[in-house]
């Protein structure tokens, strides 16, 4: 309803700064990718030369990319208990009444704010031949020899995989912080008197009630492990023998090294598909039972 002496326009020239920015940063370039991923183009030659769904045809026949999506399926399901479930557990921690909580979730948040490029610099000396994660596990007797875990094909994306949700646990674990603040103190008092044991009160009041908040972080994971680079490239470059190629990384590579730009928009349209259809697919499992406190 318009208020009286209301031009027609004025709610849209509130708007219109953000729709700017929308537009410019956001519809621009997504329409931008969507027709390059049908031209063949390296920023460097004459004109777009369109192929059709020959980037796609491609795609199809290309071992790399396959890897890629592998490795990007591999890095969901490592972060899952590290950004979904450990974040809960110590959401709960931190909502007690302890000494010095507050300075505990301050600093358990610390890493997120930090720049990842810090973070993959500092854990590379952890993982180091010589660093102190060998040093702790051979002074324990656990390890005979060190290992060169971000050379090791077989130890280099749970590393990578490690370092991520590392850095980000403090952001699921203010999620499910907000969402516990919600939660009456009168339930849990009345399932105490009840009888029910931290466990019982975990999983029949807690988990239920925050199911709307558990849906957000998976969702917000999925999408980050998706589209995971920076740790990547600043700690393995994909290596080695693309142990850590996840399809964030083979995107950039494709358009900035190799400077195939189409087959690049193609392959980031793919993976744009994919992340809405794990949204989807998240939202249709949990929506049916999703519980408001």
């Amino acid at each position: 309803m318009r208020i009286p002496g209301q031009r027609w326009y004025t709610p849209y020239l509130f708007a219109a700064p953000a729709l700017v920015l929308f537009g410019v940063f956001f519809a621009w370039p997504a329409v931008t990718a969507i027709q390059l991923s049908f031209f063949k183009y390296d920023m460097i030659s004459p004109p777009p030369v369109f192929v059709g769904v020959d980037n796609f045809v491609r795609m199809l026949g290309d071992g790399r990319f396959w890897t890629a999506l592998l490795n990007s399926v591999l890095f969901l399901v490592g972060m899952f208990p590290l950004l979904v479930v450990v974040p809960l557990l110590l959401a709960v921690l931190v909502n007690q009444k302890l000494p010095g909580i507050k300075t505990f979730r301050m600093l358990y948040y610390l890493p997120v704010v930090t720049s990842m490029v810090a973070v993959g610099i500092a854990w590379e000396y952890v993982f180091h031949q010589q660093g102190v994660l060998n040093w702790m596990l051979t002074g324990a007797g656990l390890l005979d020899e060190p290992i060169q875990y971000l050379l090791d094909p077989a130890w280099a994306l749970p590393a990578v995989i490690l370092v991520e949700g590392w850095k980000n646990m403090g952001f699921y674990m203010m999620i499910y912080l907000a969402g516990l603040q919600t939660i009456p103190a009168s339930i849990y008092e009345a399932a105490r008197v009840d009888g029910a044991n931290a466990w019982h009160r975990l999983r029949s009041i807690t988990v239920p009630l925050l199911i709307p908040y558990i849906a957000v972080a998976i969702t917000v994971e999925m999408l980050d492990a998706m589209q995971a680079f920076t740790s990547i490239y600043v700690m393995t470059k994909g290596g080695p023998q693309d142990a850590t190629l996840t399809l964030g990384y083979y995107i950039w590579s494709a358009a900035f090294e190799r400077y195939e730009m189409g087959y690049a928009s193609a392959m980031g349209l793919v993976l744009w598909v994919l992340m809405i259809g794990l949204a989807i697919l998240n939202y249709r499992i949990t929506r049916g039972r999703t519980v408001m406190a």
